[in-house]
């Protein structure tokens, strides 16, 4: 079996690479990436690299020849559009090759009343996939624990956590073990050859009063909880580009809406995936 992987430079195609790596031989792996000066990050591991360009068919028709199953991990980007447009040239890319089975990793943000800028394309690809004649499954991220651990030493310097989410509880999941759920769908078609739908959340989700005081027992320092308004936090983020986007995100998990909890990920893996006291335990450091 060959298993392609897209974004496989980025966090999380890493991960998922070497995820793979622990099922399967370097020679069943294949990496895709968008630039050629970072091939050296797979082949030192034995495992062949192909450069693609997702608004290019060819580049990826060339690059998915022997393909039994693609692992699609999009761009992070905040345009529907581009998104769409890159989402379906690869599926026509998946046609042409003749490949049969597909894991799209998305995002959980994806309900039809959900304010984030990028939900409407979360929501159209597990449609679209579904009008084709694939095996597939769709694996939606909850929000990535990772980034609080670099924010944490600002967290402390401002006393306070301030997304603007009021009193709702977020979800989230460490991107080590999103990648371990992908890897084990990818390799295991019962999980993957019906359309199945999942979302990788941490056993429980945690509301910011809560998440304060783990980050406040993990670091030794006094973190509260002081929420900007939204147009407040938009602001203080638009300088670095993405004040609205993100805005718009935690506008989301204002109403509710990021909050969602399954036990998804110990039915593919057999076990929980890490809960945030214990992950951020494990990746602070003073």
């Amino acid at each position: 079996m060959k298993y392609t992987v897209t974004g496989a430079t980025g966090n999380l195609g890493q991960l998922v690479v070497d995820q793979l790596l622990a099922d399967v031989t370097p020679s069943d792996v294949r990496a895709t990436i968008h630039n050629p000066k970072k091939a050296s990050l797979f082949e030192q591991k034995g495992i062949e690299t192909r450069t693609i360009d997702y608004a290019d068919v060819t580049s990826m028709v060339d690059a998915f020849q022997g393909t039994d199953v693609l692992v699609y991990i999009p761009s992070n980007i905040y345009n529907v559009l581009q998104a769409v447009s890159e989402f379906e040239k690869t599926l026509q890319a998946v046609q042409t090759t003749g490949i049969k089975n597909m894991v799209y990793v998305g995002f959980y943000a994806d309900q039809e009343r959900n304010p984030f800028v990028m939900s409407s394309y979360f929501g159209y690809v597990p449609r679209r996939l579904a009008s084709t004649d694939l095996h597939f499954a769709v694996l939606k991220n909850a929000m990535y624990a990772d980034p609080l651990v670099p924010y944490l030493p600002e967290l402390i310097e401002r006393g306070a956590i301030i997304y603007p989410v009021g009193q709702a509880p977020l979800s989230y999941i460490s991107r080590n073990d999103s990648a371990e759920a992908i890897a084990t769908v990818a390799t295991t078609p019962a999980l993957r050859n019906n359309g199945q739908l999942y979302t990788l959340t941490q056993p429980e989700s945690y509301d910011m009063d809560t998440l304060a005081t783990i980050m406040s027992d993990i670091t030794g320092a006094k973190i509260g909880y002081a929420p900007m308004t939204l147009s407040a936090f938009i602001e203080a983020y638009r300088a670095e580009g993405d004040g609205v986007e993100l805005g718009s995100m935690y506008h989301a998990g204002n109403l509710g809406l990021l909050s969602t909890v399954t036990d998804d990920f110990k039915q593919i893996t057999g076990h929980d995936a890490q809960p945030m006291p214990s992950f951020l335990k494990a990746h602070y450091q003073k």
